[in-house]
């Protein structure tokens, strides 16, 4: 028998049990998914406004900002939806597109990122040639195969998942539905799923990770050789915010993934991390360490209260 003939739903436990503590979530979560939005949306907004904010960087910071809006939103609203719903199921169908899209908005992050590190690399290393090696036929063409390859993977690692048949117990300790949570529910042989999605989790994350860590070797190394120590700090603050979200998105995303299942409701904290907090922190620690940031936001905010005088 196939999977939908067993039941064409799974139920999605969540982050609690107890209605009180499911209004309180659902209050703060609202209120975090509604800072992403305005934060992204606000971000995006600047960047293309702003003339001085055409650059490589800002053209980088703009796509992982729309990325944000995509990964926060495609967990997001179902789980707010659950914590006011007392059935808490998800169709089968709709689960297995939920996860791709947790997959292929991940992934597409993960390679963002490793290109964002790149384009930090060349700006520092390289100032004089920045313009002319970041071009913008390179910067699109890296971020169409961000999207391109992350997209691809998931379609691979889905379309093996569809062919999966599910066994009575439906029931999925999670607030989202993500392939790893998937496969213990299955009674058929998920060795090759297993295979296929260690191979994808290692390419993704472990392989731009890797390239990130390579392109910041040598950041660190050309900065050392800068006599300056204003040139240092200079030079150290342009990439600082970059950092500060690869350590947040990295290090959320390897816990989450590495450390051993007991069953705890902590579990989660980690997913949440990556899948709903930072996407709201993204723009507060580009928009609060980037002076370029800041200035074009007053600009805006400026040339808004003066159109209404």
């Amino acid at each position: 028998m196939g999977n939908h003939s067993l039941f064409s739903e799974f139920i999605l436990l969540g982050l609690s049990a107890d209605p009180q503590t499911q209004i309180l979530l659902f209050m703060l979560f609202l209120v975090i998914y509604l800072l992403t939005l305005m934060g992204n949306l606000t971000m995006l907004l600047v960047i293309r406004v702003d003339a001085h904010l055409h650059t490589p960087m800002y053209f980088f910071l703009g796509q992982l900002s729309f990325l944000d809006l995509c990964h926060s939103s495609v967990t997001a609203p179902k789980m707010l939806e659950n914590l006011l719903s007392e059935s808490k199921t998800i169709f089968v169908e709709s689960c297995l597109a939920q996860a791709f899209f947790v997959f292929a908005t991940g992934g597409t992050e993960a390679c963002l990122l490793a290109v964002m590190a790149y384009d930090r690399y060349v700006a520092i290393s390289s100032p004089l040639l920045y313009g002319q090696v970041m071009s913008k036929e390179l910067c699109v063409g890296l971020v169409w195969g961000s999207w391109g390859l992350a997209f691809v993977d998931a379609l691979i690692n889905i379309l093996l998942a569809v062919n999966l048949d599910y066994c009575e117990d439906h029931t999925m300790p999670h607030f989202s539905c993500e392939l790893s949570s998937l496969f213990p529910l299955s009674c058929s042989d998920t060795s090759a799923n297993f295979t296929l999605l260690l191979g994808s989790s290692v390419l993704h994350f472990f392989g731009t990770f890797i390239l990130i860590f390579f392109s910041y070797t040598r950041i660190v190394s050309t900065i050392l050789s800068i006599s300056s120590t204003s040139g240092r700090s200079k030079a150290f603050s342009t990439c600082s915010s970059h950092l500060t979200t690869v350590i947040l998105f990295y290090g959320s995303g390897f816990l989450s993934y590495l450390l051993p299942t007991s069953g705890s409701p902590l579990e989660m904290v980690f997913p949440l991390q990556y899948s709903v907090i930072t996407p709201m922190l993204n723009p507060l620690i580009y928009s609060l360490q980037n002076k370029e940031v800041k200035a074009a936001v007053r600009r805006m905010l400026r040339r808004y209260f003066n159109s209404l005088t």
